[in-house]
């Protein structure tokens, strides 16, 4: 199975999170076909999660885009940095901003 480019994935879930009323944006655009994707939850109380790809061995066979939680409600400074870091190394990153007060994006997420 091919994999959906990353600028139409990123567009999808824009859109999706947009018309459910939360406020969703691509602060960072990257490689359209095959950037890989990060997503910053602002949960509105302070704290952000980062939801970054997981792992190919930890993805199910027929799965395109899986991610495993890399921070869970910490500081908007520790995501901040991490992505900066993940940006020396892969400048084609997309990020994702998501501000949501619960805690489910609609992602699949691995376990």
């Amino acid at each position: 199975m091919s994999r959906l480019r990353s600028d139409l994935w990123c567009a999808v879930f824009v859109r999706r999170h947009n018309d459910l009323g939360n406020m969703c944006v691509v602060s960072r655009r990257g490689d359209p076909i095959a950037g890989q994707v990060f997503i910053e939850v602002d949960h509105l109380d302070g704290t952000v999660s980062l939801f970054t790809p997981a792992p190919m061995a930890s993805r199910p066979d027929n799965a395109s885009l899986v991610f495993q939680r890399r921070f869970a409600r910490a500081e908007p400074g520790k995501v901040r940095e991490r992505i900066a870091r993940e940006l020396e190394f892969d400048p084609d990153l997309w990020v994702l901003s998501l501000d949501l007060r619960g805690d489910d994006p609609g992602i699949e997420i691995a376990s």
